[in-house]
C-alpha cells in the first residue's frame, strides 16, 4: 500500500509539473455587449487603441504589459509627442516594448500572436477602430475586451464603468473605486470653491490651439472644453448649457467680435508648425492683435490634455489653474504646479509637471509674454 501511494504521489507531482493546471476564469460582459472569458487577474495584457495603456497606469498594473502599439515607440507617430502624456513619462519602458501594431487601434493580429510572452488578455479602447474584438480572438486565441474611454463630462458613466470592468479583470477593484473617488473628490472641490460667484465677477474666457488629432492654431476651440465647466467660466465659444467635448474652428472675426477677457493657450498648439501655432499667430496676426486680452497681456498658457485621447490628470490640473486665473481669491491656497504633480502622482506614479513644461519652455500654467 505504502508503495502504491508513492507511486501515486509521484505521477501526481509529475502531472502537476507537466500540465499545470489551468488558472481560473471570469466572464465578463465588455462595452458591445459580448460576454467575454478572460483569465482571474492575468499577468501578461496588452492595452489597444486611444487611451488604453493610461487607464492601464491609473490601474497600477503598467507592470504586467508585455507590448504597446505604435504611438507608443520612440517617435511616437503621433503629431502631439508621448511628453505630454504623463502616464508615458512615468513609464519609460513602454517605449522599449515590442510593437504590435499601428496606433489608434489599427492592431496587427500576425505580430500579437508572435509576442513572446504571450499577452494573455487584450484590453481594446474605441473597440471598432482596427480590427473587431472578435477578429482578434479568432486570429491571436486571446480574449479581446471591448471599452469605452468616456471624458469626465457627458461621458463619465462610461469611464467609471471602463475602470470598474478593468479593476475586476486584473484584481484592482479596490484600486478603480479609489480612483474613481479621487476624481470625483476633485470635480467637488472645483465645484465647490467657484460656486455662488455671481455672473458679473465671472470674466469670459476662451481657450484656443486645442488639439484634436493633431495640433492646431488659435481658432481650434471646444465649447465644453472641460477645465471651464468644471469651474463655471464664462466661455464665449460655448452656447447656454453646452457641455460636448468636440473641437471646433471658430472665426477671427468671430473672436474678435467676442473679445474675451481672458485668453488660454493650449500649449499642444506648439507642435502645429513655427507659422501655424497659437504663439505666432497671436504676434503676428492683426485681427489677434486687435484683441483687448492680448493688447493687456492677459493670455496664459496650460497643459496639453487631448493627446492620444484625454489626460485626465492634465483636465484637473488645468481646471485649478483656471479656476486660480479667473477667481485668484477662491484659490488663494492653491500652488498650480504643486497641485498638478500632487494629481499626477497619485494617478502615475510620479510628479512629472517640471519635465513636461520644460518642453513647452515654462509657459504651462504661466502668462505667455509675446515680445519672447
Amino acid at each position: 500500500m505504502q508503495r502504491f501511494r508513492a507511486c501515486f504521489l509521484y505521477v501526481f507531482v509529475f502531472l502537476s509539473i507537466a500540465f499545470p493546471a489551468q488558472a481560473g476564469k471570469i466572464t465578463v460582459t465588455d462595452s458591445l455587449g459580448r460576454d467575454v472569458a478572460v483569465p482571474v487577474s492575468p499577468e501578461r495584457i496588452i492595452g489597444s487603441g486611444s487611451g488604453a495603456l493610461r487607464l492601464i497606469v491609473y490601474l497600477q498594473a503598467q507592470d504586467r504589459v508585455v507590448a504597446a502599439d505604435s504611438a507608443e515607440g520612440r517617435g511616437g507617430g503621433l503629431a502631439v509627442p508621448a511628453s505630454v502624456r504623463p502616464y508615458s513619462l512615468a513609464n519609460p519602458r513602454f517605449q522599449d516594448l515590442p510593437i504590435f501594431g499601428e496606433f489608434r487601434g489599427m492592431d496587427n493580429p500576425e505580430l500579437i500572436a508572435g509576442l513572446s510572452p504571450l499577452p494573455q488578455v487584450i484590453f481594446k479602447v474605441s473597440p471598432l477602430s482596427g480590427p473587431h474584438p472578435d477578429q482578434l480572438t479568432a486570429k491571436t486565441g486571446i480574449p479581446a475586451v471591448g471599452l469605452e474611454y468616456g471624458n469626465l463630462t457627458d461621458k463619465k458613466g462610461d469611464f467609471y464603468a471602463t475602470l470598474r470592468l478593468m479593476g475586476k479583470i486584473l484584481g484592482t477593484e479596490e484600486r478603480a473605486e479609489e480612483v474613481i473617488a479621487f476624481f470625483e473628490g476633485h470635480l467637488a472641490e472645483l465645484a465647490a470653491r467657484t460656486a455662488n460667484i455671481p455672473e458679473e465677477r465671472r470674466p469670459s474666457c476662451y481657450i484656443g490651439g486645442v488639439s484634436s488629432r493633431g495640433a492646431h492654431g488659435f481658432t481650434s476651440t471646444e465649447p465644453g472644453y472641460p477645465p471651464f465647466l468644471y469651474t463655471g467660466a464664462n466661455n464665449v465659444a460655448a452656447a447656454p448649457g453646452e457641455k460636448t467635448s468636440a473641437v471646433v474652428q471658430v472665426s477671427k472675426e468671430k473672436l474678435l467680435e467676442w473679445d474675451p477677457d481672458i485668453l488660454f493657450v493650449d500649449l499642444s498648439t506648439a507642435a502645429a508648425g513655427e507659422q501655424a501655432n497659437s504663439l505666432h499667430q497671436l504676434r503676428h496676426d492683426p485681427v489677434f492683435s486687435a484683441l483687448t486680452a492680448v493688447r493687456e497681456g492677459r493670455i496664459w498658457g496650460v497643459l496639453p490634455y487631448n493627446s492620444y485621447t484625454i489626460n485626465y490628470g492634465s483636465v484637473l490640473a488645468n481646471g485649478y489653474f483656471v479656476g486660480k486665473v479667473l477667481y485668484p481669491e477662491r484659490f488663494e491656497d492653491v500652488d498650480p504646479a504643486a497641485k498638478a504633480d500632487e494629481i499626477f502622482t497619485f494617478l502615475v506614479g510620479k510628479p512629472v509637471f517640471s519635465v513636461m513644461n520644460e518642453g513647452f519652455s515654462g509657459r504651462a500654467f504661466s502668462k505667455i509674454l509675446l515680445e519672447e
